[in-house]
């Protein structure tokens, strides 16, 4: 599966499009009826929202879908990563963040968030599901299948050239050359690089001895800012290698990942089929959805390099002003409607109807 910038950005305006002619019919005798005095009003005003990189399209398809029937929305989104996001998120600076990894219990009990009211509990909603690709630039070969302690062992800097036995090994087809790896990872705190050092530590913790952790824990490779530089690192060199959420995989060549005894490649379906596997985290206050992501799951048909990425919200705003305008955003991304919009336009996967449901009665509670 991949899916170019331009595509991207045609299906949010094509989601656009589609919805403004459904207002439009029902404009000219569509079946609405009339709006009469107790008719609910639209929403008006501004969200801030800071965070994750891997969410920037998806939450421009949810503005787009929202702003339709609420035309004097703003959203202003800024993907500076997820360990940005969360600091202002905890400092006021913005109405939510997008997060590629849920606050920590012992964040959320050690942390103060200025934008809630004082002891109140944060509700982190999984709105978000997609693969994390791992991309390459080897020119002749668009795909190829590795194993997890391989994988590991090029991000650690110990496998070093392509035709690498270990390499060599899952690709017996594959003219491999001699060219050396460059390995290429996030400079910034980012929720996609402690989703993939997660992987890492759980498949193969004899070759990566790192806990995971979203700055990257070793002076290796070639460092770059966000998702984007990630991309733009791995497409301007020969050789290269690096991870990115997969609706920026693009022409890139990817990496099917062994699962038990067969090579995954990376789709929605089968990150959702990893996340289904999977509970929620435990001890953790109502309407924290944090999910335990197990990471080591042979199950057949299961991606396991998967990120859920967050949209986190106060339990209770100080300010209280833009509690209705927040809710209705939020509930928008929720919705099938929603994610089937961002589904569209990032390549993510839609989350179930159960999960759904869980995740609009913690919305609900906001206050």
């Amino acid at each position: 599966m991949k899916i170019s910038r331009i595509a991207q950005v045609g299906a949010v305006a094509a989601i656009a499009a589609l919805a403004l002619a459904g207002c439009a019919s029902n404009e000219n005798g569509g079946g609405s009826p009339e709006p009469t005095d107790d008719a609910p009003t639209t929403l008006a005003g501004n969200l801030v929202g800071v965070g994750a990189s891997a969410q920037e399209v998806a939450i421009q398809a949810w503005t787009t879908g929202f702003q339709v029937a609420n035309p004097d929305v703003t959203v202003d989104y800024d993907p500076a990563g997820s360990g940005t996001g969360r600091e202002a998120f905890q400092a006021g600076a913005s109405d939510f963040a997008g997060s590629d990894r849920a606050f920590r219990t012992s964040e959320i009990a050690d942390g103060e968030f200025a934008g809630c009211v004082d002891g109140s509990s944060i509700i982190q909603l999984p709105t978000y599901i997609s693969p994390i690709a791992v991309v390459f630039n080897l020119e002749g070969i668009d795909s190829l299948n590795l194993d997890a302690a391989t994988i590991a062992g090029i991000f650690a800097g110990e496998i070093t050239t392509w035709d690498d036995a270990a390499i060599a090994e899952s690709n017996a087809d594959v003219e491999l050359p001699a060219t050396a790896i460059t390995p290429v990872h996030r400079s910034d705190n980012s929720g996609t690089t402690e989703n993939f050092t997660d992987y890492l530590h759980a498949t193969s913790p004899d070759v990566w001895t790192f806990d995971p952790h979203g700055d990257w824990p070793i002076d290796s490779g070639e460092a770059a800012q966000g998702t984007s530089g990630v991309v733009s690192a791995v497409s301007g060199g020969q050789g290269t290698i690096g991870y990115v959420d997969a609706s920026r995989a693009g022409e890139l060549g990817t990496v099917a990942v062994q699962v038990g005894d067969e090579f995954v490649e990376f789709t929605p379906e089968a990150a959702a089929a990893a996340v289904e596997a999977s509970p929620f985290e435990e001890g953790r206050e109502a309407g924290d959805l944090a999910v335990a992501l197990d990471r080591t799951t042979t199950a057949a048909g299961v991606y396991p390099i998967v990120l859920i990425s967050y949209l986190i919200a106060c339990g209770e705003y100080a300010d209280s002003a833009k509690v209705d305008l927040l809710k209705g955003f939020l509930s928008h991304a929720a919705s099938a409607e929603g994610q089937a919009e961002s589904a569209a336009s990032a390549g993510n996967a839609p989350i179930s109807d159960g999960l759904r449901q869980q995740v609009q009665a913690a919305i609900d509670s906001i206050s």
